[in-house]
């Protein structure tokens, strides 16, 4: 069987599919991931084969275009979604989706898969299905509250060329997975197949210090991801610093990319600052983590069963820390004045660290997503969907 993977130029948004292709590899299946320059990198880093489709994106461009010099878009009130208002973030990839199409007909033509998998955002998977006669499947990165109404703008706003390519309207999947455990996801997606996450936060070596025992104090780890650091990020860097530097009982671990580590300047002694590495590779050694909302740091810190405290920024990071808060598995600050704030950053990670609450629902969230279907066992699901 051929599958081709397909993807959004967002390499967080192509990353929850790695897992997914590795079971089809191993079970002897041809794997090719299709996408623009973007991704590509993830796609080696995790030993798959790539076909380069169209130029760079950039999606940090939209982000940044027009941000005062020093502020993050929490801080003047840009990219904060919540309650179902999804059209001007989908309307990138409707506009993405006209420049594409052609592309990726053209490739699926040639290479002749047997089965489409793809994010819900990349619309060009779900034409290019129905227009070949491919089945396409979905698969969801996280907590999503932004692809299924992306969707159905999709099938309300791109009639005409649709038409043109002989399709009635926009098909639908043959299959949605969904990697997110169902307490954690927003209500009202649609139903859907779960799969086990499996943690891939890219390729990288086992670092020392992850080898030594914090001494006696607890580890809390506190990772913001670059696209944070890069949207004027680095004081809320060091706010977080200063809060868990507080801390008298916590080792603290923060990852920030060398480029920006002068940037930072100094850290309380108890903050050590790292290179990034694969949060999969020490998570193990912690008791908390402070994060962006990203999907790959929610559902990683999920699967270690860890109390998260979320400091979201933009667009969907926002309903992510709704999300977190409500199953009751951590605490969100969702202000600028308070993301600001070390006080406030410190009093929320002490009730994390202290009260037993929150551990206690991070490790029924664990053991849920233990509980789902392994990649390896939805393989021959989609051998059957492929015929």
């Amino acid at each position: 069987m051929r599958v081709l993977f397909m993807s959004t130029p967002v390499s967080t948004h192509f990353a929850p599919s790695i897992p997914l292709a590795w079971a089809l590899r191993a079970a002897g299946h041809e794997v090719l991931v299709a996408g623009q320059p973007d991704i590509v990198g993830t796609a080696h880093g995790a030993g798959l084969c790539t076909a380069v489709v169209g130029e760079y994106f950039d999606a940090l461009e939209p982000l940044t275009s027009g941000l005062p010099d020093g502020k993050r878009p929490i801080e003047v009130g840009r990219t904060r979604v919540r309650d179902g208002h999804w059209e001007a973030v989908n309307k990138i990839w409707l506009i993405h989706c006209r420049y594409m199409v052609s592309q990726y007909l053209a490739l699926a033509r040639e290479w002749q898969p047997d089965l489409i998998v793809a994010d819900p955002l990349e619309f060009s998977a779900l034409i290019v299905g129905g227009v070949l006669g491919i089945p396409t499947v979905n698969r969801r990165w996280g907590i999503d509250p932004a692809g299924f109404p992306g969707q159905e703008m999709a099938r309300r706003t791109m009639g005409t060329m649709l038409g043109r390519l002989g399709l009635d309207g926009l098909p639908e999947p043959a299959l949605v997975i969904d990697p997110c455990p169902p307490s954690l996801q927003v209500p009202e997606a649609p139903p859907s197949r779960g799969m086990r996450y499996v943690p891939f936060n890219g390729s990288g070596t086992l670092p020392d210090w992850a080898k030594e025992e914090p001494h006696g104090r607890r580890r809390v780890c506190v990772t913001f991801g670059r696209l944070t650091a890069a949207l004027n990020g680095i004081p809320l860097f060091r706010a977080t610093a200063e809060a868990a530097g507080e801390c008298e009982d916590v080792e603290t671990i923060l990852t920030l990319e060398p480029e920006f580590q002068d940037e930072l300047g100094p850290v309380p002694p108890s903050v050590r600052v790292v290179d990034p590495a694969p949060l999969n590779l020490f998570l193990g050694t912690c008791d908390a983590v402070v994060h962006h909302g990203g999907a790959s740091s929610t559902l990683t810190a999920s699967a270690f069963g860890l109390p998260q405290l979320v400091l979201p920024g933009i667009t969907d990071t926002f309903v992510v820390a709704d999300r977190v808060e409500a199953v009751g598995a951590g605490r969100q600050l969702d202000e600028a004045e308070s993301q600001n704030d070390p006080a406030a950053i410190h009093a929320a990670l002490r009730a994390l660290l202290d009260e037993p609450g929150y551990t206690k629902s991070a490790h029924q969230l664990r053991d849920e997503i233990a509980s789902m279907t392994t990649p390896a066992d939805l393989v021959p699901v989609l051998e059957e969907l492929a015929g």
